[in-house]
């Protein structure tokens, strides 16, 4: 027994951890993993919330200014039979419109105001990792119809960004792909957009 009544700490828990630090008390134990993937904290910004506001803004105003001209020149008044195809359109463009342009005022009003970063870099490489394949894989459904692209889509995630080994990663986009096939194609005839495989195939 020691002279002294300091807990030790077991050995396995001394010296320097990057990845792992444990803080004990006397109730509990917690432990926190740092996560190695996650974006750098000094990272650069790519732009503020200001400006994203501002672009959104202006954005949706020139949707509600082209809808809303669509809807007007379609018809807003009333007829014998009641409103026309463009009356209910028109006016939620007026809104949509009213909104972004307060929203914008928002924005420019509060210039003065010290800026947030939106995304930083790191942050939208994160965001661009996802997004750009699930672009590429609406374009492919065009063309090569919803099996194939979401075949292509399941296995080039696990592989780029999942780090899964390639058999692993063909295997398990090829099992998901079939199962999509049974449930709709065939269990619930649902017809779904197809490309030259299927057609190969009969379908």
């Amino acid at each position: 027994m020691r002279g002294d009544d300091t807990p030790r700490t077991p050995g396995f828990l001394t010296g320097p951890a990057s990845y792992l630090r444990v803080l004990m008390s006397n109730s509990e134990i917690e432990i926190v993993v740092d996560d190695p993937t996650a974006p750098e904290a000094d990272s650069p910004a790519v732009t503020d919330t200001r400006t994203v506001e501002i672009v959104v803004s202006l954005l949706l105003l020139g949707v509600a200014v082209l809808l809303g001209y669509d809807n007007w020149r379609t018809g807003i008044a009333w007829d014998s039979t009641g409103p026309e195809a463009g009356y209910f359109p028109f006016y939620l463009s007026v809104i949509l419109g009213g909104a972004s342009i307060y929203g914008l005022v928002v924005a420019l009003v509060a210039r003065k105001e010290p800026v947030e970063t939106f995304v930083t870099r790191a942050q939208l490489r994160r965001v661009m990792a996802v997004f750009v394949p699930t672009l590429l894989f609406c374009l492919a459904t065009q063309f090569l119809g919803m099996y194939v692209a979401s075949f292509l889509l399941i296995a080039g995630f696990m592989r780029a960004v999942g780090k899964i080994a390639l058999w692993k990663s063909l295997l398990t986009a090829f099992v998901f792909t079939a199962l999509m096939f049974v449930t709709f194609d065939i269990a619930f005839d649902v017809i779904m957009p197809k490309g030259p495989l299927e057609a190969a195939f009969g379908y």
